[in-house]
């Protein structure tokens, strides 16, 4: 007889469901039929990501780039264009996925801005492709974080919905908590390079509770766009202050020249 109200039959254990990957596919197959997924940038349905036609309009960035800052460079005889090598960032190297253009812009700001987390798995597999030299000698991937007031109007944080992803490609831990930001600073959009670095000094700090996360680790921080490097130069500051070992910077989107739009 069975036993009643939901106990198990003695001798027999219940266990948790475990389905494999073959079944998992066959399932998402039938889904995909049953409900055809549409294209991240909106138009024809398309399975995965983007469409053909907004995939060619987005400019990746190859080698040769710069080792410091991620801009595409003519030539592969320097290591580091004329900026970097005058004056050297906190955070050692970076690497970004594509050029922030009107391409790409749309994208990145339907992810920041109107509600489209389900962007950051793509923009992750961009960056486990781009940042490949930088988690390759990582222990650990670390969002540039927003302030709790602009969590709760906005819901989540682009840069760890992307970092979250991306640790999980790189197989490295994920450290959601390590960097808090002081202050709701103002966006950033709009800035001189001497405004923004105004605008985020001392915003960002490691907790005490911590530190320990932090220390002697090789991390890379993630953010969505990299413009001047002054929120990407006080994050990193705040890490090595706590004891990172190295810090480095991945970011989907590198601006070329100085943008006028918000970002």
């Amino acid at each position: 007889m069975r036993a009643e109200h939901g106990d198990s039959e003695p001798g027999w254990k219940a266990g948790p469901l475990v389905i494999g990957p073959v079944w998992r596919d066959w399932g998402r197959g039938l889904l995909d039929l049953l409900l055809p997924p549409s294209s991240l940038d909106g138009a024809a349905a398309l399975s995965g990501g983007l469409t053909a036609a907004a995939f060619s309009k987005v400019t990746f960035l190859d080698d040769p780039v710069c080792d410091g800052c991620g801009l595409a460079m003519a030539y592969a005889d320097e290591a580091r264009c004329p900026a970097c090598q005058a004056k050297p960032r906190a955070f050692r190297r970076a690497r970004a996925a594509c050029v922030y253009d009107e391409h790409s812009r749309d994208l990145v700001l339907k992810l920041k801005h109107a509600d489209r987390p389900e962007l950051a798995g793509l923009f992750a597999r961009w960056l486990s492709r781009a940042a490949t030299p930088l988690l390759d000698a990582a222990d650990a991937v670390v969002p540039v974080p927003v302030h709790r007031a602009r969590l709760l109007r906005r819901r989540y944080n682009q840069a760890a919905e992307i970092a979250r992803p991306l640790a999980r490609l790189a197989g490295l831990a994920y450290l959601p908590d390590a960097l808090v930001r002081k202050r709701d600073t103002a966006s950033q959009g709009g800035k001189s390079a001497s405004g923004r670095r105004r605008n985020v000094a001392a915003a960002f700090a490691v907790p005490e509770a911590r530190r320990g996360q932090v220390a002697g680790r090789r991390i890379v921080l993630v953010d969505d766009v990299l413009t001047t490097g002054a929120t990407a130069e006080g994050c990193a500051r705040a890490l090595l202050a706590a004891g990172a070992a190295d810090v480095t910077l991945s970011v989907v989107a590198r601006v070329t020249e100085m943008q006028t739009r918000p970002i």
